[in-house]
């Protein structure tokens, strides 16, 4: 018999890429997850990883066994799915994915009329800049910028973010030469950069952050311009720093599992978004 504990540390490994990073996943310690592959290698009487120096590889027979541990995976939480399609009360917690900027600056400060509609309802909500897996219930509910293609996830446009150029009315005053702030190397194939990168031509980008907030903040101190859409270029009073037509849009996408998405929780919380936060997206 496989201890299927011993295959689901196996399958965070493969997803993840490390240890740490499954460890981190299944809420564990590293050598734990070491400690169950080794495991499933003795009972499957297979070598699944070579152990290098640095870090664990996959061997051919380990990517083979990966694939089953994919399927079964993916048949633990079509149950999963099927069993709290059947619940009725809207209780329990939702987890809900989406960039940090958006659930600071417009979800999570217009979250308290869902929580005093549905006491039981508890809400995770994760800030992050790659998109959530729903198939692997990383989240129930995410948000991106760009259009899911997974066939199994429903998709719903919630309207437009528009982007421009803003920077402190002080730095504005100052009549300087243009200096820029924008994505560092991690985002710099993003649409807002890309855009960015043409509208300052040959400026240079004096600060570079993974993070709008803090993009945001420096504009604020006078560091320079910043692409930033128009919600936290208000909260952070700036003004305009470019022509009326220089501009761009993001779609901002909900998505959520074909399985889940009548489970009263979920269904609450997509509602919720539908209703509060749809309308503070342009159309």
């Amino acid at each position: 018999m496989i201890d299927w504990e011993n295959l689901r540390h196996f399958a965070a490994f493969i997803s993840t890429g490390s240890l740490s990073a499954a460890a981190k996943q299944l809420g564990v310690d590293h050598a734990t997850v070491a400690r169950r592959i080794a495991a499933l290698e003795a009972a499957l009487q297979l070598k699944l990883v070579d152990r290098r120096a640095r870090a664990y590889a996959l061997t051919e027979q380990g990517r083979r066994v990966g694939e089953y541990a994919e399927q079964m995976t993916q048949a633990s939480f079509a149950l999963e799915h099927f069993a709290t399609a059947g619940q009725q009360r809207v209780e329990g917690e939702v987890v809900l994915a989406a960039p940090p900027a958006l659930l600071g600056s417009i979800i999570a400060r217009h979250l308290g009329s869902l929580a005093q509609r549905y006491p039981q309802l508890r809400l995770r909500l994760v800030g992050s800049k790659s998109r959530a897996s729903l198939a692997r219930r990383e989240a129930d509910i995410s948000i991106t910028l760009a259009r899911p293609t997974e066939p199994t996830l429903v998709a719903s446009l919630l309207g437009y973010l528009d982007y421009r150029l803003y920077a402190s009315p002080g730095y504005l005053r100052s009549g300087g030469p243009g200096r820029y702030i924008g994505y560092d190397a991690s985002q710099a194939r993003s649409p807002q950069q890309q855009w960015l990168n043409r509208q300052r031509g040959e400026q240079p980008l004096v600060l570079q952050s993974n993070d709008l907030r803090i993009q945001a903040q420096a504009a604020a101190g006078g560091v320079g311009i910043a692409c930033l859409p128009a919600f936290m270029a208000l909260e952070h009073g700036l003004a305009d720093a470019g022509r009326e037509d220089q501009a761009m849009s993001i779609e901002i996408w909900l998505a959520v599992h074909e399985d889940v998405r009548n489970t009263p929780r979920i269904k609450a919380v997509t509602d919720f978004l539908q209703e509060q936060v749809k309308p503070l997206l342009r159309l």
